[in-house]
C-alpha cells in the first residue's frame, strides 16, 4: 500500500481510537511548535516610542514568531480574527518556506491596538530590510484591513515591501455590517454578532461580555460548518484545538478592542493607489456567505478598473473549487488549500524569479 492510499485508512483508525487521536493531534501541534520559534525584533524603535504613551502596553502587544526557510523572500503572515497566524497557513507553510523565512504575527488575547500593530510590523520589516531582503505581507480577511492601515501610514517611509497577498480582504466594517434596517439578501451570522458588539457599551462589562460570548459561539459554529462532512486529518484537528483555545483565552475586552479596530478602518479610497508594488488579491467564490451584499471592498476588488486604481500592479484571481458541492468559502485556506495553493505558488514564482536572476 502506497502512502497516498494509506492515509484514509490511518485517518479512519485514528477516529475510532480517541486516545490515539489525542496523542496524534498533540504530536502534530508539538512538531509545529518545535519549528516555529518566538522572535524578538532586533530594533524596536517604533514600538518603544509607542510604549511611552501606551498605558496598557503589555496587553496590546502582538506576539511575533519565526520559522526558518530556505530562500531570500520572507513572508509575514497577518491573520483574520481567528485562527492565529501560526495556524491559518498550516497548509501553505511547506511551499512558503521554499521562498524564505516565515514570520507570524499573533494578536494579543487581552487587548488590541492598531497603532501598536503598525509599529511592530514596521520594526519587523525594517529588520528584514537591513538583511537585504524585502518581505511579502500575506494578509487574510481582517488582516487585510490592518495591512491597508500599515500601508497608508508608512507609504512615505524607507521600508521596502516585496509584495502583498490579500485573501478575502475586509477593509472596512461596512464589508460585514450594514446599516440597521438593510436586510436584503438575509442577515449573515457574523453580521448579527458584530452589530451587537458594536452597540455594546464599553463601560458596561456585562453587556460587552454577553455579546462577545455570542460571537465566540458564532466562530466555533463557522469552523464546525466548514469541517462538516470532511475527513479531518491530524493537522486539521490540531488547528481545531488551537482555534478553540484562542476563542477560550481571548478576553471579552480583547475581542471588543479588536472589533473596534475593525470599526476604525475607512472605506476603500480608489482615488489614490494604496500600494504600487506587486499584489495578489484572492476572492473566494462564496464571499457573499460572509460579506454583505453591499460590501464596499468586494465591489472595488471585483471591478478590474477600481482594483487597478487601488493596486496599479495588482493581480486579481477568483478561487473556485473543482467540486460543485464544496464551494470555496471566505478565506478558506485550511479547508480549500488545494484551490488556493496553485494560485499562490504561481504568483510567488513570478515575484521571486526576477530576484533570483538578479543574484545570478
Amino acid at each position: 500500500m502506497d502512502r497516498k492510499s494509506a492515509l484514509p485508512v490511518i485517518a479512519k483508525s485514528l477516529r475510532k481510537n480517541r486516545t490515539m487521536l489525542a496523542v496524534a493531534t498533540a504530536a502534530t501541534g508539538l512538531m509545529r511548535q518545535l519549528s516555529i520559534k518566538s522572535h524578538q525584533t532586533t530594533s524596536r524603535r517604533r514600538e518603544r516610542e509607542l510604549r511611552e504613551k501606551c498605558s496598557g502596553y503589555h496587553s496590546v502587544r502582538c506576539h511575533i514568531y519565526r520559522e526558518r526557510g530556505h530562500g531570500s523572500t520572507p513572508t509575514i503572515v497577518i491573520a483574520g480574527f481567528v485562527p492565529d497566524s501560526t495556524e491559518v497557513v498550516e497548509f501553505q507553510r511547506p511551499f512558503l518556506k521554499t521562498y524564505g523565512d516565515i514570520y507570524y504575527i499573533n494578536y494579543p488575547r487581552t487587548g488590541f491596538s492598531s497603532e501598536m500593530f503598525v509599529a511592530q510590523l514596521a520594526d519587523l520589516v525594517e529588520e528584514i530590510n537591513h538583511r537585504g531582503e524585502s518581505p511579502i505581507l500575506f494578509s487574510i480577511s481582517f488582516g487585510c484591513g490592518l495591512t491597508a492601515r500599515f500601508l497608508r501610514e508608512t507609504v512615505a517611509s524607507s521600508l521596502e515591501i516585496g509584495g502583498i497577498v490579500m485573501v478575502s480582504p475586509v477593509l472596512c466594517t461596512e464589508d460585514l455590517v450594514r446599516p440597521n434596517g438593510d436586510k436584503k439578501g438575509g442577515v449573515r451570522l457574523i453580521e448579527s454578532n458584530l452589530r451587537r458588539i458594536l452597540k455594546a457599551k464599553n463601560g458596561q462589562a456585562e453587556d460587552v461580555t454577553r455579546q462577545v460570548e455570542r460571537a465566540r459561539r458564532c466562530f466555533q459554529s463557522l469552523f464546525e460548518a466548514g469541517a462538516e462532512n470532511r475527513t479531518m486529518t491530524r493537522r486539521h484537528l490540531s488547528i481545531r484545538r488551537k482555534i478553540m483555545e484562542v476563542l477560550a483565552l481571548t478576553t471579552s475586552g480583547g475581542a471588543y478592542e479588536r472589533v473596534n479596530a475593525l470599526n476604525e478602518f475607512p472605506l476603500p479610497d480608489t482615488s489614490v493607489p494604496l500600494f504600487h508594488g506587486p499584489i495578489l488579491t484572492l476572492l473566494a467564490e462564496m464571499e457573499e456567505n460572509m460579506l454583505v451584499p453591499t460590501s464596499p471592498s468586494l465591489a472595488v476588488m471585483r471591478c478590474q478598473e477600481t482594483h487597478t486604481a487601488l493596486f496599479p500592479k495588482g493581480t486579481l484571481r477568483n478561487v473556485s473549487s473543482q467540486d460543485a458541492g464544496d464551494a470555496v468559502a471566505h478565506a478558506s485556506l485550511i479547508f480549500h488549500h488545494g484551490a488556493y495553493n496553485p494560485l499562490l505558488k504561481e504568483w510567488y514564482d513570478k515575484i521571486c524569479e526576477p530576484r533570483l536572476v538578479a543574484v545570478i
